[in-house]
C-alpha cells in the first residue's frame, strides 16, 4: 500500500510537471525566433510579438520550476532506498542540470528580461538563444537519467550490489536516450507551437491586433508542422529501440498476449486488461505492429505471455506484465492525437500559402482549442513510458517494490500526497490566471519600456 501511495504521489508530481517543461522548451525557442526577427528587420510589430509570449514564458517558467523542486525532495522522502541504490549514477546527470543547465537558464533569461534597453542588440539576442540552450540542456540530463532507468548502461556492480558509474558517455550515447530525447524535443516544439496559436488565432478570431497576430499565427503554423512529422518519425524509432530493450512494454502497449508474425495493429479494442487475454479488437490493420514494432513486414513481436515466462526464468518468480489497459489506451491517445495535429498543421501550412490564414473562421476557432491537444498527448506519452517499465523502477536491475522509504508510513504519504494536491490545484490556478490576463491584455496595451513579467524602461542602443 504504501508503495502504491508512493507511487500515486510522483506520478501526479510528475505529469503536473510536465505540463509546463514542454511550454518552456518550446515557447523559449519561438521567442528566441521572433526576437531574431525584429534584430534582423526592426519591424516594432516583432518586438512587441517578443515582448508578449517573452511575458507568458517568463510565467510558465515561475511555476514550472517550483512544481520541478517537489520532485527532487520525494526521492528522499518516499523513495530513499531507491536513492540509495542508484545515487552513484542517478547523481551524475542531475547534478549536471541543476549545476549547468539550470544556471544557465535561468541566468541569462533575468539578463535577457531586464536588459532590454541596457546591452547590445546581439548581446540581448544571444541571451535569449541561451535561455532556449539552457532549457534543451536541462531536458537533455534529466531524460539521461531516465533513460538510464530504462536501458541500464555505463556502470559497474560494486560488492554491495549497487551500481557504480564508470562511462558518463554511456548515459548519453544509450539508444534509449537518444531517441527518447529527441522525441521530447520535438513534442515541445509542438507544444509551444500550438500555445502561441490559440493565443494567436483568440485575437484573430476577435479582430484585435489582426496584422501583428497574423505573424506569430503564420510562424507557430511553419513550426509546428515539421515538427510533429519529425516527431512522429522519431517516436517510431524509438518504438523499434523499445522492442530491442524492452519488448514487454511494446507487447503490452497492443495487449499482444501471444507472440505473433506477422502482427496486426488494432484500432480500438473492447475489454483488455490482464485478466481478460482475448479482447474484442475492432479495425486490425494487418502487418501494421510489425512495421511499428520492428521496423519490417512480417516482423515477429513477443507476447505477455511467453515474455512472463523467460523473466520468470530469468529473474524469479513475480509479475512481470505492466497495467496493460494504461498501456494499450496510452499508446492510441498518443498516436491518434499525433494525427489530427499532422492535419491540423498541413491545414494551416496549406492556408499559410494561399494568404488566408487570418481569414479562415474555422481554423481560428478551431486553432484556440487545439492547444488542449498536446498536454493529452504529452501526458499520454509520459504514461506509456513510465508504466511500461513497471514492475522495474530500473530496468532488470530493481523493482519499484523494493524501492520506497521503509520509515514513512501511509499517514505521512497521504499528509503529504493532500497538500501537493492543495498546493498544485493553487499553483495551475495562478499559472491559468496569470496565462489567461497577460494573453488578453492585449499587445497594444504594452507600454514600449514593458519586458516580460516586469516593466524596464525602454533605452535607446
Amino acid at each position: 500500500m504504501n508503495v502504491d501511495l508512493a507511487r500515486a504521489q510522483f506520478a501526479l508530481t510528475s505529469i503536473y510537471h510536465f505540463l509546463f517543461v514542454p511550454v518552456s522548451i518550446g515557447l523559449a525557442f519561438l521567442v528566441a525566433l521572433l526576437h531574431t526577427a525584429w534584430y534582423r528587420t526592426e519591424k516594432p510589430e516583432y518586438e512587441r510579438l517578443t515582448r508578449f509570449f517573452g511575458t507568458l514564458l517568463l510565467i510558465n517558467v515561475a511555476v514550472g520550476v517550483v512544481t520541478g523542486l517537489v520532485q527532487e525532495f520525494e526521492f528522499g522522502m518516499n523513495w530513499s532506498a531507491y536513492s540509495r541504490f542508484v545515487g552513484d549514477v542517478f547523481g551524475a546527470p542531475l547534478a549536471m542540470e541543476g549545476l549547468a543547465a539550470f544556471f544557465l537558464e535561468s541566468t541569462f533569461l533575468g539578463l535577457w528580461l531586464f536588459g532590454w534597453g541596457r546591452l547590445p542588440k546581439r548581446i540581448h539576442l544571444a541571451c535569449i538563444w541561451l535561455v532556449s540552450i539552457g532549457t534543451l540542456l536541462s531536458a537533455m540530463f534529466i531524460l539521461a537519467a531516465n533513460s538510464w532507468m530504462q536501458h541500464p548502461v555505463g556502470y559497474a556492480l560494486n560488492s554491495h550490489g549497487q551500481p557504480e558509474l564508470n562511462n558518463v558517455l554511456a548515459l548519453f550515447t544509450n539508444p534509449t536516450f537518444l531517441w527518447g530525447y529527441v522525441h521530447v524535443v520535438f513534442a515541445s516544439l509542438v507544444t509551444g507551437s500550438l500555445v502561441m496559436l490559440a493565443v494567436s488565432a483568440w485575437y484573430l478570431k476577435q479582430q484585435r491586433e489582426v496584422a501583428i497576430f497574423s505573424n506569430a499565427a503564420r510562424l507557430s503554423v511553419l513550426v509546428l508542422l515539421p515538427a510533429i512529422v519529425l516527431q512522429m518519425f522519431v517516436g517510431n524509432q524509438l518504438g523499434l529501440i523499445e522492442t530491442k530493450y524492452q519488448p514487454m512494454k511494446i507487447a503490452a502497449a497492443e495487449a499482444q498476449w501471444k507472440s505473433c508474425q506477422p502482427c496486426s495493429f488494432s484500432a480500438f479494442q473492447i475489454g483488455g486488461g490482464k485478466n481478460d487475454h482475448t479482447p474484442t479488437q475492432l479495425i486490425e490493420i494487418p502487418h501494421l505492429l510489425s512495421i511499428l514494432a520492428t521496423g519490417s513486414w512480417n516482423g515477429a513481436v513477443e507476447g505477455l505471455e511467453p515474455l512472463q515466462q523467460e523473466y520468470e526464468r530469468k529473474y524469479g518468480p513475480g509479475e512481470y506484465v505492466p497495467n496493460v489497459f494504461i498501456q494499450y489506451w496510452s499508446m492510441r491517445v498518443m498516436a491518434y492525437l499525433a494525427s489530427v495535429i499532422l492535419l491540423f498543421a498541413l491545414w494551416g501550412v496549406w492556408l499559410v500559402h494561399k494568404g488566408s490564414l487570418a481569414r479562415s473562421k474555422w481554423f481560428v476557432r478551431l486553432g484556440v482549442w487545439a492547444v488542449v491537444t498536446p498536454f493529452l498527448m504529452n501526458t499520454a506519452g509520459w504514461l506509456l513510458t513510465e508504466n511500461g517499465r513497471q514492475p522495474w523502477i530500473v530496468q532488470g536491475l530493481m523493482k519499484t517494490a523494493n524501492a520506497n522509504s521503509p520509515s514513512v508510513t501511509q499517514t505521512d504519504i497521504w499528509i503529504s500526497l493532500s497538500v501537493f494536491v492543495v498546493v498544485f490545484l493553487f499553483l495551475g490556478a495562478m499559472d491559468l490566471v496569470l496565462m489567461l490576463r497577460y494573453a488578453r491584455k492585449g499587445i497594444g496595451d504594452q507600454e514600449p519600456g514593458d519586458a516580460g513579467a516586469a516593466a524596464v524602461p525602454a533605452m535607446s542602443y
